[in-house]
């Protein structure tokens, strides 16, 4: 079971003049709430909008997490090449799925799918960082050539998303400490840190130990070798 319908209305009747004046940036409004089967199991999915730059971001929402207390919650940033078409060069694709599959077997749970590309800078810049890395460059560094910070994203949004739904503390599932701190700068109470699984593979481990050695991500490269092969898939 889901949020009740009942719920569901109040939710959406409160937030249909919603309004944050003093962050408009951040401020977003639940428009839409409904069921979705997934191959995960029982979710329902709510829209929210930013008025301000007329982004859309999602929640995927497993049980009932209205009003509720330690909350699994997972939040993801859009990555079209990963998410969508499988790309090896990042591990995204295997820590959405990853998510939704350990929420799905949770009584409870919410991931987060925040529209935030190449850690913020935009499909467009992200290519481009892509063709600087072709060169020899890392991650950081071709962030950095092109003008931005290594990491330009920000979790305000993803903070007032779980306000709306009444969450009143959650169990982070993220191997990236940043996440917590600017998820804690925004008012969110986290009692709990979730290990996320690191699936290596030949084209991605240059990205994974610069998250790790320049990013600070907790993932424990040093102890494992283990390379996923995704030759099977490519056959099939």
């Amino acid at each position: 079971m889901g949020i009740p319908k009942p719920v569901v209305e109040e939710l959406l009747a409160e937030n249909e003049h919603h309004e944050c004046p003093d962050a408009p940036e951040i401020c977003v409004r639940l428009v839409a709430l409904a069921d979705l089967p997934t191959r995960f199991g029982a979710y329902q999915v709510a829209a929210f909008r930013n008025r301000s730059d007329h982004k859309e971001h999602a929640a995927f929402v497993h049980g009932n997490v209205f009003d509720g207390e330690r909350v699994p919650v997972r939040l993801h940033s859009e990555c079209l090449t990963g998410d969508a078409i499988g790309s090896l060069r990042c591990d995204c694709r295997d820590q959405l799925t990853e998510s939704l599959e350990m929420i799905g077997k949770m009584d409870r749970g919410v991931v987060l799918y925040l529209r935030q590309e190449g850690r913020g800078i935009g499909f467009a810049n992200k290519i481009r960082a892509y063709q600087l890395q072709d060169t020899g460059y890392d991650t950081v560094q071709a962030n950095e050539l092109l003008g931005f910070k290594p990491d330009e994203r920000d979790y305000g949004v993803a903070a007032h998303m779980l306000n709306s739904l009444h969450i009143r503390s959650i169990r982070i599932l993220t191997n990236n400490p940043s996440k917590i701190a600017d998820l804690t700068r925004h008012g969110v109470k986290i009692v709990g840190r979730i290990p996320m699984p690191v699936l290596l593979n030949e084209h991605n481990r240059s990205y994974l130990e610069v998250k790790q050695r320049k990013l600070g991500h907790l993932l424990g490269l040093e102890q494992t070798d283990d390379l996923v092969d995704y030759a099977d898939d490519a056959a099939h």
